[in-house]
C-alpha cells in the first residue's frame, strides 16, 4: 500500500471536497466531510507505526516514479524513524484542529476546514518528500493555507501578521532553491540520499550552510530572526496558533536533521558553536522576554522560540542524547503547545479577550479547566512525568557532557519556563473573581474536556513512558551521527 501517498493526498482530496460541497449557509456538511477527512487522514498513517521497523535506519514505505526525468526530478517518498513520528503528529492534530473549530469557526466554514486539511497533506509531503524539488514544492505551498488561516480568520492586526509571516519564510527558502540548484549542477539529481555522500569542500559547505541556515533558522524561529511568529500567534485563530506552534516550526528543526547535519557534515561541526550561541540566547533571553508579557498568546509564542532553542542545541552536540532529546522534545513541544493555545481558545471564546489582566479567579467558576490548564502548565515548565521533561532533560545532560557551563546555562530554562508559565497561571486561574465577567463564565463542554482530555493523555503517556517514542529513532538518529562523524573536522 503507498501509506505515504494516502497520507499526503486523502486530506489534500478531503479538503477539495470540502471546497466543493460546504455552503455557508449549511455550515454542518462542510465540519461533517472535513472530521471524516481528518481522521481518515490520521487512520492511514497509523499502518506507518504499526509496520515499521525500528532495527534499521533505511528509508522505509518507500515510493519513486517519474515527475520531471528530464532534470532528474522525482516524485520520493520515504520515512526513517525520525520524519515517521512528525507524519503522525501532523495528521493527529489536524483531526483535533477541526474537532475544535466545531463549533467556533461560524464564518466561512468549509473554507476553514479546507485550508487545514490541504495543509496537513503538504506537510505531511514536505515530511516524506526524498527529492529535494519536491520537497521545496511541498515546503512553499504550505504557506499559501496558512497565510489564508490567518489573513481572514485572524484578529484585527491580520493582515500585517500574516504579510508579514509569508515574506521572512518565503525571502528565507529562496536561498535554499539557490542551494538546491547548485547541488544539482554539482551531482546531475536532486536525490536527497544521493546528496549524502557528495564530497564538498569545507568552503563550499560553508556557504550551502548560510543558505540553508536562513530558511530553516526563520522558520524554526531561531533568535533574532523570530519577530514574526508572536505576530502570527496573537493574530491567528485557535486552530491556525495550534498547528503553527505544534507542526510549522518543526519543519525547520526537520530542515537541520534532513539536510543541513547530513549534507554539510564539515560546515555543521565548524559553525556548531555558533548556532549553540544563538540556541543559548533563545532560551535564555526569550525567556525573560515571555515573562514581561501580558497577552496570554504572546507569552507561550515566546515560550515556543525559547523550547525550540533547546531543539537547535540538541542538534549541534552531536550526540545520541542530544539529538534524541531534541527529537523528543519537538513532538512533547506539539503537544503541550497545541494544549496551551487550546486553552487560552477556551477562554477567549468566552471572554474575547487574551489579557491576562482581565482574568483572575477562573479556577472558582471553571475548576475542570483549571485542572486541565495546570497540568499543561507543568509540563511547559519542564515537570518530571510530564513529555516537557524528557526532552529537557535529555539536551542538558548532553550539554552537561559537552561542558558543565553550558549544561548550567541551558537548565535555566527550567527556571525561567517555571516563572512565564505559573506566574500567568497564578494570575489567570487564581486569586478572588475581581471580573464580573469571569463570574459568569460556564467549565469547559463534553467537547472541550475530551479534546483536552487527549493532549493530557499523551502529554502524561510520553512523560512517564517515553521509550517507545526512543526506540522508533534510535538507529536513524545514530546512523545520522555516524555520519557526521566521519567529516574531516
Amino acid at each position: 500500500m503507498p501509506y505515504l501517498s494516502l497520507a499526503i493526498w486523502v486530506p489534500i482530496v478531503a479538503g477539495i471536497v470540502v471546497l466543493a460541497v460546504g455552503r455557508d449557509r449549511d455550515p454542518g456538511v462542510a465540519r461533517w466531510i472535513a472530521l471524516f477527512g481528518a481522521l481518515s487522514g490520521l487512520l492511514v498513517t497509523l499502518p506507518l507505526w504499526l509496520h515499521f521497523d525500528s532495527g534499521t535506519s533505511s528509508m522505509q514505505f518507500v515510493e519513486i516514479a517519474d515527475w520531471v526525468p528530464r532534470f532528474d526530478i522525482h516524485y520520493f517518498l520515504g520515512v526513517d524513524g525520525i520524519s515517521m513520528l512528525f507524519v503522525l503528529l501532523n495528521s493527529l492534530m489536524t483531526l483535533l484542529v477541526v474537532w475544535a473549530g466545531w463549533e467556533v469557526i461560524e464564518k466561512r466554514v468549509a473554507q476553514y476546514m479546507a485550508a487545514f486539511l490541504i495543509q496537513s497533506g503538504l506537510i505531511n509531503g514536505a515530511f516524506a518528500a526524498l527529492d529535494a524539488i519536491l520537497f521545496y514544492a511541498f515546503f512553499e505551498a504550505m504557506l499559501i493555507p496558512m497565510y489564508l488561516i490567518i489573513g481572514v480568520w485572524g484578529g484585527p492586526n491580520r493582515v500585517y501578521a500574516a504579510v508579514k509571516f509569508f515574506l521572512y519564510t518565503l525571502l528565507g527558502s529562496l536561498l535554499m532553491l539557490v542551494g538546491f540548484i547548485y547541488l544539482y549542477n554539482v551531482s546531475e539529481t536532486f536525490s536527497l540520499l544521493e546528496w549524502y555522500q557528495l564530497p564538498l569542500s569545507l568552503g563550499v559547505q560553508l556557504l550551502l550552510f548560510v543558505a540553508f541556515f536562513l530558511s530553516f533558522a526563520v522558520k524554526v524561529p531561531m533568535w533574532p530572526v523570530h519577530t514574526w511568529l508572536p505576530d502570527a500567534h496573537v493574530e491567528a485563530p485557535t486552530g491556525g496558533s495550534v498547528i503553527l506552534a505544534a507542526i510549522t516550526l518543526k519543519i525547520g528543526a526537520y530542515g537541520f536533521i534532513r539536510f543541513i547535519l547530513p549534507i554539510l557534515p564539515d560546515a555543521s561541526r565548524y559553525l556548531s558553536g555558533f548556532v549553540i550561541t544563538l540556541s543559548l540566547v533563545a532560551v535564555v533571553y526569550i525567556g525573560f522576554v515571555a515573562l514581561m508579557q501580558s497577552d496570554m498568546k504572546k507569552l507561550i509564542a515566546y515560550s515556543s522560540i525559547s523550547h525550540m532553542g533547546f531543539v537547535t542545541l540538541g542538534l549541534f552536540l552531536f550526540s545520541q542524547l542530544g539529538v534524541e532529546g531534541a527529537l523528543v522534545q519537538m513532538i512533547s513541544h506539539g503537544f503541550v503547545s497545541a494544549a496551551m493555545f487550546l486553552c487560552v481558545g477556551v477562554m477567549y471564546d468566552r471572554m474575547h479577550s487574551r489579557l491576562i489582566e482581565d482574568y483572575g479567579g477562573v479556577v472558582n467558576t471553571m475548576p475542570k479547566f483549571a485542572a486541565f490548564m495546570m497540568l499543561f502548565a507543568m509540563a511547559n515548565a519542564g515537570l518530571p512525568a510530564t513529555s516537557g521533561f524528557v526532552g529537557e532533560f535529555l539536551v542538558i545532560v548532553a550539554a552537561v557532557k559537552a561542558s558543565f557551563w553550558l549544561g548550567f546555562a541551558a537548565a535555566t530554562t527550567l527556571i525561567l519556563g517555571s516563572a512565564y508559565t505559573l506566574w500567568m497561571y497564578k494570575r489567570v486561574i487564581f486569586g478572588e473573581v475581581a471580573n464580573e465577567r469571569v463570574r459568569q463564565l460556564a467549565d469547559v463542554t463534553r467537547r472541550e474536556f475530551w479534546l483536552l482530555a487527549t493532549l493530557a493523555a499523551l502529554v502524561l503517556a510520553m512523560g512517564v513512558y517515553p521509550k517507545p517514542f526512543i526506540d522508533v529513532m534510535h538507529a536513524s538518529v545514530a546512523d545520522l551521527l555516524a555520519h557526521v562523524a566521519q567529516s574531516k573536522l
